[in-house]
């Protein structure tokens, strides 16, 4: 596997290693040593897989807090996303930045999301398929978001925004929120 660290620390792009043949290739997808060694958590308390009917679907921006936030390891392995995640940790330089990066069929690059992030991410082509490897169980009672079109955040989706649960319309305004944020977030 081959990391690469993004401008918020502690977040990677992970790009596979592929071992080519006349078969096609084979290549490591998740390495527990591996992850040790680039300092991220290398626990997985679930996998689970979003299947996306239509472009231009959106799912986010979620996050867990404390004491359950979550790592996540997301791939995509049908179709393109653009997946973007927000650095909320209350002491981070980057606090409130922001990375875009383009997953697909093809690059099968995978990202790495730090606990205490925000992430989600916009469908490109239909019948797009993710996975996700988590590193905390889904806690209901830990888990919020932000609008995906918050104007604090400045993220810019590439298409029109298509299909979106309710509940991720339902998020409120990073400034509504912030003071809890912060609150919540901060560890120590």
């Amino acid at each position: 596997m081959i990391f690469t660290e993004t401008k918020l620390k502690g977040a990677f792009t992970i790009d596979l290693e592929r071992r080519e043949d006349s078969r096609g290739f084979f290549a490591r997808a998740f390495c527990q040593n591996e992850f040790k060694v680039h300092g991220l958590k290398p626990v997985i308390a679930q996998a689970n897989i979003a299947h996306n009917i239509a472009k231009g679907t959106l799912r986010g921006m979620h996050f867990q807090y404390p004491p359950t936030a979550e790592t996540k390891l997301v791939r995509c392995t049908r179709g393109a996303i653009v997946d973007i995640i927000v650095d909320l940790r209350p002491e981070s330089p980057s606090y409130l930045d922001h990375v875009a990066v383009e997953l697909n069929e093809d690059n099968q690059r995978a990202i790495y999301v730090p606990e205490r992030f925000a992430h989600g991410y916009q469908v490109l082509a239909d019948n797009t398929d993710t996975t996700y490897m988590v590193g905390e169980f889904y806690t209901p009672e830990a888990e919020s978001g932000l609008m995906y079109n918050d104007r604090r955040l400045g993220l810019k989706w590439p298409l029109p925004i298509g299909t979106i649960s309710d509940k991720d319309q339902k998020f409120q305004l990073l400034d509504d929120i912030e003071q809890q944020l912060r609150k919540r977030m901060t560890i120590g």
